[in-house]
């Protein structure tokens, strides 16, 4: 079904449980939907008692970074790929609505990582749900980086990039790196390389409460700064960049029922074999 279709359904659902329907200017275009409209997803944010998105991943991590800060909570409603954080899938929806009406859920406050420092383009300042990456460019060189945890040096990585990940954004890129799966409420943070030259190096795991400078000591090679896949810049040799946990939070809603084991069986398909 297209994003435009299962809007307009849950519009319709929506509409019959006699609840109001606000929603952002391009959702409104691409549904062509009846209700009060706000410019975007911060303004959205600050009108409603829920915010309803529909897509994958993708469009998850753009909206919590668009209305971090936000008391509001997010359902996410899958309409795209694995959508790991999305709460529901479409085909759940009419049940999932149910249960909201009925108060049958939860809430979790998800951290955001902060990264600031300078850059060829200027002032850094990104607020990232899964990650922040920085990485090399399109050559094939390794990428050398120094990193320090709260003021006190702990190792030169050479490799293609290192991971800094959320909880939340352990089951993202810094597991495709080998890093560990973390509880989405646990208090850490997970620093990850990206194919190490020197194989002890492994994902470490910090308190949430660490500060983490990243130098780029790198002469030659193109270093590239991203945040939750979005590439924001260039970095050259001796920028840095500091990453700590935002004071910004994002809510998301779960039903009553649901938990991150549930999301681990379903969506990685861990079901354990028999010999």
């Amino acid at each position: 079904m297209s994003a435009a279709a299962a809007v307009k359904q849950a519009a319709r659902l929506i509409t019959a449980a006699g609840r109001a329907i606000y929603c952002d200017s391009a959702t409104a275009h691409l549904a062509h939907l009846k209700a009060v409209v706000c410019p975007d997803a911060a303004a959205l944010a600050s009108q409603v008692d829920l915010l309803v998105v529909f897509g994958g991943d993708g469009t998850m991590l753009r909206v919590a970074r668009e209305i971090a800060g936000s008391h509001t909570p997010v359902l996410g409603v899958n309409v795209g790929g694995l959508g790991f954080l999305t709460a529901v899938p479409f085909s759940k929806l009419p049940q999932a609505l149910g249960c909201v009406w009925k108060g049958e859920y939860k809430f979790e406050s998800r951290v955001l990582i902060q990264a600031t420092g300078r850059c060829q383009q200027g002032a850094v300042n990104l607020t990232a749900l899964n990650d922040i990456v920085i990485g090399r460019g399109i050559a094939s060189r390794l990428i050398e980086l120094d990193v320090s945890v709260d003021g006190d040096p702990l190792t030169r990585y050479r490799c293609d990039g290192l991971i800094v990940s959320s909880p939340t954004g352990s089951t993202a890129y810094s597991l495709a790196a080998g890093g560990a799966v973390v509880f989405p409420t646990a208090d850490v943070f997970a620093i990850t390389p990206i194919c190490p030259h020197t194989l002890s190096n492994r994902s470490l795991i910090l308190p949430l409460t660490a500060t983490i400078e990243v130098k780029v000591a790198s002469p030659r090679t193109a270093t590239i700064l991203s945040a939750d896949g979005q590439v924001v810049s260039e970095l050259a040799l001796g920028d840095k960049i500091t990453m700590k946990r935002a004071r910004r939070t994002v809510r998301l809603m779960h039903l009553a029922g649901s938990s991150f084991c549930e999301t681990l069986r379903c969506k990685l398909h861990w079901r354990g074999a028999s010999l």
